[in-house]
Parts: structure tokens; C-alpha cells; sequence
């Protein structure tokens, strides 16, 4: 057992890292180690396997000669860019190169500051409006995402006409599965920094550093909305960015009102936002609570839709038993707004059972022994957020009623 479990850390901290399931026999903790196999269990804990090996030094000399030659290259960067802490090492080369840099679709962390100069955004998810946005590249770099993961099925091609594609991956299988393109399997770190050095400074107009790294816009409600409930989500959540902290920890699954979020709050250091990359319902409270227990430093802000919440409720109550201080935010806008969206996409509205009246969350919450508000406005929201995510002695969730605004793509 001791190497089966030394095993699945392994398989969990390489890449492409992720949950590993490891099957324990019924008697196994009926057994008590002798000496030697005590001994034999803490060599196997001990263990450390390192994969953060550079590509190969022609294949990344020819990548910066391609980035070099390029006259209008892109960087595309996903979650592994975070996971790995290649953070800084992606930074770099897009300043070295001047590279314009989008977010790869529907990726569970961010993979650049996006309060910097040279960020650009999150590419839409799917085919034909992807492709439309790099539309004017002759080089797409991507690091650390695949190619591409979407949501609906817009039909289009994969790149714009004339434009060439490498990825940068640390999972052969990710490399193996990209529909276009040449690939590099290495780790991304040692291969960015290399990538940079073989690269001359390209200046660009404004070349002067990060952007402002405040946060968030301050809480106001947009001109000509009344500062009420229910508020915009846009008026809800920048209140909620205002108010926050500069150091949160973010997890996000509100999925009708991420794009929202994702203009408001504008991430700018490593390790700072989770969400789902795969399109489901369910990971958010727990996420939030396993966020805080991993990061107790920092505090952790949770917004997590009505309905969302409804597919791990439980979670609330795990956060009451560690008195985890994690401030969940429920934009509350009493439906399943993402479905409905999809429904109407796919030309089938009127889905059944995507409404959700009568939710009491402030109950719900209380049931489960956390302390619970409803927001009445703006200022009334900014407030609890701020007094909430300043405690430490427990959990708080605060309900705030938002109309609903449909994604686009």
C-alpha cells in the first residue's frame, strides 16, 4: 500500500495532474507494519519525481525562429500555465515578443495577468467565432491549453485562413488530440524562459510594464439603472470585485454571468481563480471550501449561482464543521439561466424545469449552520462582502437577486 500510494502521487503531480483513484483492499487497516515495513513506507513517502524538463534545444530554437520570422503572432495560454507555475516564465516572452495574449475557451485557471497591457481577453467558445478572433495571425502559440475545448457547436475552422498553429503542452495525450498544428511536450517553465532567451527584445509602442494592478472597478451601478433589487449582475458583481480584497482567491460557477466576471475582475497574480473546465454543475461550494483549506492565508471569494448550488449544498455544511472563512456569493436569479440560453441556442426553448421559485438560500444556508444574508442593493452587497471576507471565524454566504443577462459568443 505505502508504494501504491507514493504511486498515485506521482500519477497526480505529473502531468497531465489531475484526481487519481487508487482502490484499497477491505483489510488493509487491519494490518500493522513491522520495522521494516514502517521504514519501507517512509522511503516510498519520500519520493519525489521531477518533470519539468525543457523541450529539446533544436525544437525550441526552430519555435523562436518561427516566432522571430512571424509577422503577426498570437500567444494562447490555459490553466497549465498556473498549475505549473509558469506564470511569470509567460509573461516574459510576451513581452520579449510583444505578443498579444488571449485566454484560452473554458479553461478552469488563468494562465496571464489580465491586468496587463498585453492581455486581450477570453477567445470565445467555439469554432467559427474563435477562429474569427485570431483572425489577422499568421502564428498562434498556445501554452498549456488544448486545442480548443468548446461549448456549442458554432461550425467554422479551426484557424483563420493562412494562420499556423503550435502547442506547448506537458500532456502527450493533450498534444496527441489537437486537431491542427505541431506540438512540443515538455514543461512549460524551463521551455518559456529558453524560448525568451533565444529571442530579441521586440519594442513595442507603450512598452512600459504591467497595467494598473488595483483589481476590480469600484462598486457603481451603470448610468441609468436604479441602485435596487434585483440588481444587474453586472452591478452585483462589480460591487462584489470592489469589495473584495486585492489577495482573493476567486471560484467561479455562475456560469450565465462568467463573462461578466471576467470583465469586472481582472485576475493579476498566480494561483487566483478555479473554475469548471469542463462545462458542469456541481464542483462549486466544495471547490470553495477545499480552496480555503489548501490557502488558508488568503481569503476566498465563491460565486456560485442559485441553481449551481442546489448540486453540492452539503458543502455548506463541511465549511460550518472546519469554520473554513469563505464568503460565498449567490447571484440569485432564480433559474437555470445558462440552460435556458442553450436551449434557445439549440432553437429548443421552453425546457421544462429550468426555473427555480421559491428559493430561500439564506434558510438553506442557516440550515447548514452558516451565517447567511440577503443583499438589498449595491452598497448594502459591497458591504457584506467586505465584512465578511475580513472574518476568520467561519463561513458566510450572502444572497444577492439579479436579473439575468444571456452570454453571447
Amino acid at each position: 500500500m505505502p508504494a501504491a500510494l507514493a504511486r498515485a502521487f506521482h500519477l497526480a503531480e505529473t502531468a497531465p495532474r489531475g484526481p487519481v483513484f487508487l482502490s484499497l483492499p477491505m483489510d488493509d487497516f487491519d494490518v500493522e507494519l513491522d520495522e521494516a515495513g514502517a521504514a519501507a513506507a517512509r522511503h516510498a513517502a519520500r519520493r519525489r519525481v521531477t518533470d519539468e524538463t525543457a523541450a529539446a534545444g533544436p525544437a525550441v530554437e526552430a519555435l523562436a525562429a518561427r516566432l522571430a520570422a512571424a509577422a503577426n503572432p498570437v500567444m494562447v495560454t490555459g490553466g497549465s500555465v498556473d498549475a505549473e507555475g509558469a506564470w511569470d516564465a509567460a509573461v516574459a516572452l510576451a513581452e520579449r515578443r510583444g505578443l498579444p495574449v488571449w485566454a484560452s475557451p473554458i479553461e478552469g485557471r488563468v494562465g496571464f495577468p489580465e491586468d496587463h497591457r498585453l492581455y486581450r481577453g477570453v477567445l470565445p467558445p467555439a469554432l467559427a467565432p474563435l477562429a474569427a478572433t485570431l483572425d489577422g495571425h499568421d502564428l498562434v502559440l498556445v501554452v498549456g491549453a488544448p486545442v480548443f475545448r468548446y461549448y456549442p457547436y458554432v461550425p467554422g475552422p479551426v484557424l483563420p485562413e493562412g494562420a499556423e498553429l503550435v502547442l506547448l503542452t506537458s500532456d502527450p495525450g493533450e498534444a496527441a488530440r489537437a486537431p491542427v498544428g505541431d506540438a512540443l511536450v515538455a514543461g512549460l517553465r524551463p521551455t518559456l524562459e529558453r524560448l525568451t532567451e533565444l529571442l530579441d527584445k521586440k519594442e513595442e509602442p507603450g512598452d512600459g510594464g504591467p497595467a494598473d494592478t488595483s483589481g476590480a472597478t469600484r462598486p457603481a451601478a451603470p448610468a441609468g439603472e436604479p441602485d435596487t433589487e434585483p440588481m444587474s449582475a453586472r452591478t452585483a458583481l462589480t460591487a462584489v470585485a470592489g469589495a473584495a480584497p486585492p489577495d482573493t482567491l476567486w471560484v467561479n460557477e455562475s456560469p450565465s454571468n462568467v463573462q461578466i466576471f471576467r470583465e469586472v475582475v481582472r485576475i493579476g497574480r498566480p494561483c487566483s481563480f478555479l473554475t469548471t473546465a469542463g462545462g458542469g454543475l456541481g464542483f462549486g461550494l466544495a471547490a470553495a471550501v477545499g480552496a480555503q483549506l489548501g490557502r488558508p492565508e488568503r481569503p476566498v471569494v465563491a460565486l456560485v449561482g442559485d441553481g449551481s448550488a442546489q448540486y453540492a449544498i452539503t458543502a455548506l455544511w463541511t465549511a460550518a464543521a472546519y469554520r473554513a472563512p469563505v464568503t460565498f456569493v449567490v447571484p440569485a436569479n432564480g433559474e437555470y439561466a445558462i440552460l435556458k440560453w442553450f436551449g434557445r441556442f439549440e432553437d429548443t426553448p421552453g425546457v421544462p424545469g429550468l426555473d427555480l421559485p421559491g428559493l430561500d438560500l439564506c434558510a438553506l444556508a442557516r440550515g447548514f449552520g452558516v451565517t447567511a444574508h440577503r443583499a438589498t442593493d449595491a452598497a448594502h452587497l459591497a458591504r457584506l462582502v467586505a465584512e465578511a471576507t475580513a472574518a476568520t471565524d467561519g463561513p458566510v454566504l450572502i444572497e444577492a437577486p439579479v436579473t439575468t443577462v444571456p452570454p453571447t459568443l
